[in-house]
């Protein structure tokens, strides 16, 4: 419900693709042996999930099988290297917390060369182990245009990475993450975003946080 809302204010959020990190968590067993899992690992393993039918508002970047690797290291890797594939299709972007979206630029900054890399050869790292994610990664990375590596590596390779979410997605019209107050360490680098509007949606603790992209000046 909530897209077609934003799209009266951010027009033409249907007309191209999201980059929102999703992840899972492994599954653990209770002292009586009952299985656990956490809510949204629950949801993203359900047919609702992975049968659902195709939402204009979110076509997304990233796989089902990168989304649902249990290894989160390798999940973010295959879901930030689609997104650069990407990159000038991308219209909007995010995570479910604002401290997923935080950790995925610092992962980002240090994993961007093996990325391009990737890119350029058309084969995806030896490091990413998980089946799943090498057979959906393969044939991203055999669509993947070369001349994306320079332009990537041009932007990646300044010293200063202040507005390197506009630079890597210059179509990105908003950045969407959710604050709790335990999470009240991150609203400092949330407030770089200079053009910005707060959606008074409040879930309990949670507050959805809406950035409009109009001045990118970001991290």
């Amino acid at each position: 419900m909530i897209m077609p809302i934003i799209n009266q204010y951010v027009t033409g959020l249907d007309e191209d693709k999201a980059m929102f990190l999703y992840f899972v968590k492994a599954e653990m067993s209770t002292p009586c042996g009952l299985p656990a899992r956490t809510v949204l690992t629950s949801y993203y393993k359900s047919k609702h999930f992975k049968g659902c039918s195709h939402d204009r508002y979110n076509d997304q970047t990233s796989p089902d099988e990168a989304i649902l690797c249990d290894d989160n290291n390798q999940s973010m890797y295959c879901q930030l290297l689609s997104g650069m594939i990407h990159r000038q299709q991308v219209l909007c972007l995010g995570a479910i917390f604002a401290s997923a979206l935080l950790h995925a630029i610092s992962f980002l900054e240090c994993n961007w060369v093996s990325m391009c890399n990737d890119i350029r050869t058309g084969k995806l790292s030896p490091v990413i182990t998980d089946s799943g994610c090498r057979l959906a990664m393969s044939s991203i990375l055999k669509s993947a245009d070369a001349r994306l590596v320079d332009e990537i590596e041009n932007i990646c390779s300044r010293r200063s990475w202040k507005g390197i979410v506009c630079n890597l997605w210059p179509k990105a019209k908003y950045i969407e993450a959710m604050v709790t107050g335990s999470m009240s360490q991150y609203v400092p680098a949330l407030n770089l975003f200079r053009s910005m509007f707060i959606s008074n949606v409040k879930n309990s603790s949670l507050y959805r946080i809406t950035t409009k992209l109009n001045l990118c000046m970001v991290f």
